[in-house]
């Protein structure tokens, strides 16, 4: 769910080939291969059958590689799926700018509907892996911010862009029922101490194995604060029966709930608005989660 689309290096195999030479050469005689999809906030690279590259695609990203080397070691042993563990920390070379990190290789696809044997135990699955990385110590955690697009933050922080949508989008959209849902959210905050958020809990970011949840990855954004921007997924991939299964199986307050419907709105309308530059593919789906936000909030 980044904002930053700006990409300035281009990063192929050959730049992973030669970084990797020259400075993990006990790794030289093990072939690389691109990752397809490969990411849009970094591009990864399998290496070999056991481990991944990855690699930040812009200036806006590069802070995520210190997050993720210094903390993934620190949660994954508290959660009940497996996530990236670092092992190894490149440095910028050969052109590239920017540190970038070696991990171990998780097996699983990326979760689309057509994968998931069973929508509402994935759903279950995903509120008990979430629920676990809230009961992790987060006191010295780091805040959302800037960073990571405030990901674990208020909502006003995004106030202008949305107010900027509900004018582009006026006519197009049921922009009363937007507007009612974005000031019910603004109305709240998180009440309880931070606890940690992933920041970008999207099908994208999620494997599967055997039509089950097999691993959550890209923890880029992760931070500690407000839960509400892991809820976009309710949205987004799951239905009305798997939408009730991952809220009543995430115990969360109903205004956390609202916030996380605000959160979806806010990327989809930013989206659908042409705010942010997206392909017609995602424009589309975006489309649809508005419709989809705007109608479970009308049959509450």
């Amino acid at each position: 769910m980044s904002n930053n689309s700006e990409v300035t290096v281009e990063i192929e195999a050959a730049l992973v080939r030669r970084l990797i030479d020259t400075q993990f050469p006990q790794w030289t005689h093990l072939p690389i291969r691109k990752v397809e999809p490969g990411g849009w906030d970094n591009r990864t690279f399998l290496l070999g059958d056991q481990m991944s590259v990855r690699l930040p695609s812009a200036a806006g990203y590069a802070a995520q590689v210190a997050r993720e080397q210094h903390w993934l070691p620190k949660l994954a042993p508290h959660l009940p799926l497996p996530i990236p563990v670092p092992l190894a920390l490149g440095k910028p070379g050969e052109g590239y700018p920017w540190s970038w990190s070696v991990y171990g290789w998780l097996e699983g696809e990326t979760a689309t509907e057509e994968r998931i044997g069973d929508l509402d135990e994935f759903a279950v699955d995903l509120a008990g892996f979430l629920a676990a990385l809230h009961r992790i110590d987060a006191a010295k955690g780091p805040p959302a911010g800037q960073q990571n697009y405030f990901r674990g933050g208020p909502l006003a922080v995004y106030d202008d862009q949305t107010q900027e949508a509900l004018r582009l989008l006026d006519g197009r959209i049921d922009t009363w029922t937007a507007r009612a849902i974005w000031k019910e959210a603004l109305a709240t905050d998180w009440q309880l101490p931070p606890v940690w958020v992933h920041g970008d809990i999207a099908w994208g970011n999620l494997l599967v194995k055997g039509g089950k949840l097999s691993a959550v990855i890209d923890f880029g954004s992760s931070a500690v604060g407000d839960p509400a921007c892991d809820l976009a997924i309710a949205w987004t991939l799951f239905r009305n029966e798997s939408r009730n299964a991952f809220r009543n199986a995430l115990p969360l307050d109903a205004d956390t709930w609202a916030r996380g419907r605000a959160w979806t709105l806010w990327k989809a309308m930013i989206t659908v608005s042409g705010q942010i530059s997206r392909s017609a593919e995602e424009i589309a789906i975006s489309a649809h989660v508005i419709d989809t936000v705007l109608a479970d909030y009308q049959a509450c």
